[in-house]
């Protein structure tokens, strides 16, 4: 049975963002126009109220443990067009308008490979995956 305050954040209108064990949420971001899933990350505290209060897309990098404002490094910025939170508040969807690619690969999607079911097993194959920017370039550390 549900206790009263996991009806609380399931029914009421109190923002109380539920961060797993490392303090994150899954964060999916997809393009206001046109409705594609762009990618998904994780935020803390901080990022989701700096993303909030700002109108930008921040994160956190689980592999470099540090907040990060999409685009600081590349000019890949994500403008928050609308935030909404799960029914259980422990994840954010985001809508963005892009400017540019969404990927560190230089994609405009993270979701640049469809899953083949094959007789030997699953199998990948590229779908919308032309690169937008040369990310050797982009996040060169002679910069």
């Amino acid at each position: 049975m549900s206790s009263k305050h996991d009806h609380d954040r399931e029914e009421g209108l109190t923002f109380q963002p539920k961060f797993d064990a490392s303090g994150l949420v899954t964060c999916v971001a997809t393009d206001a126009a046109t409705g594609d899933v762009l990618m998904v990350a994780h935020m803390n505290d901080e990022a989701l109220r700096k993303t909030i209060a700002s109108g930008e897309a921040w994160y956190f990098s689980r592999s470099r443990n540090a907040l990060w404002r999409k685009g600081e490094t590349s000019g890949q910025t994500q403008r928050v067009v609308e935030m909404r939170l799960d029914c259980d508040q422990d994840a954010v969807w985001i809508r963005v308008e892009q400017t540019g690619a969404a990927c560190h690969t230089g994609r405009r999607s993270c979701f640049y490979r469809k899953i083949d079911a094959g007789k030997g097993g699953a199998r990948l194959s590229f779908v919308d995956a032309d690169k937008l920017f040369d990310p050797a370039k982009v996040y060169s550390k002679n910069t």
